[in-house]
Formats: structure tokens, sequence, C-alpha cells
């Protein structure tokens, strides 16, 4: 299982730093589009829907950077946290689906939660 937890790990610290690349590709986009649109009202409302967007794709994106360094250490937050963000990676079809439902099915079996919640689970054992 040790090596699940690795590679889950891995997957999610390799998303969050994507999100982060899209995230700031969007805001340099939105910037330098939105004057292009013309139309006063539409450059406004397009800014707030792509400042919310924005923002929760560098949450989420953060939030999994977090858990796979998190999982990497053996820190049993790490667990519940990646549970989460794997939960609301099912919606986004078709990498986000696949990571979603490895990173439940890893983080969900007994043997990770007896790996992640041991005493001395700070660091992987050589």
């Amino acid at each position: 299982m040790e090596r699940h937890i690795k590679i889950v790990g891995i997957l999610y610290i390799a998303l969050g730093v994507f999100g982060v690349l899209v995230a700031m590709v969007l805001l340099f986009v939105v910037g330098e589009g939105g004057p292009m649109m013309g139309d006063r009202y539409s450059v406004e409302a397009t800014k707030i829907v792509m400042a919310i967007v924005i923002g929760a794709l560098l949450l989420f994106s953060v939030l999994g950077i977090i858990g796979g360094i998190g999982l990497l250490q053996r820190r049993s937050w790490a667990r519940p946290l990646v549970i989460i963000l794997a939960a609301l990676n099912l919606f986004n079809f078709p990498l986000g689906t696949a990571v979603g439902i490895y990173a439940l099915w890893a983080m969900l079996k007994p043997e990770t939660q007896a790996l992640l919640s041991a005493p001395g689970s700070g660091a992987w054992a050589h």
C-alpha cells in the first residue's frame, strides 16, 4: 500500500501544480481579453465569474499540493484531505475522475488508514 500512497501523493502534487499554471493562464487571458469585448457590463461580469473560477481552481490546486506532500510525508491529516479532494475530482471528467477513483480506492483501504495513523508515521520507513 505504501507504493499506492506515494503514487497518489505524486499525482496530487502534479495535478495541483498544473492547476496553478492553468489559473495563471486564465488570469492572463481574462485580464487581456476583457477590453476586446467592448461592452463594459460584459467585461465586469466576465471578470467576476473568472475571479470565482480562478479562486476555486487555486484553492483546490493548493490543497492538492498540500495533501500530496502530506501523503509523501505520511501525515495522518493528509488522508481525509485527499479523500475529500478525490470525491470532488470525480466530477472533473476524464482525468480527475480516474485520479479520484484511484485515490479513493487507495485512501479507503484499511491498510492505508493503519499506515497513516501508525505511531512514527511521519516518515517513510527505510
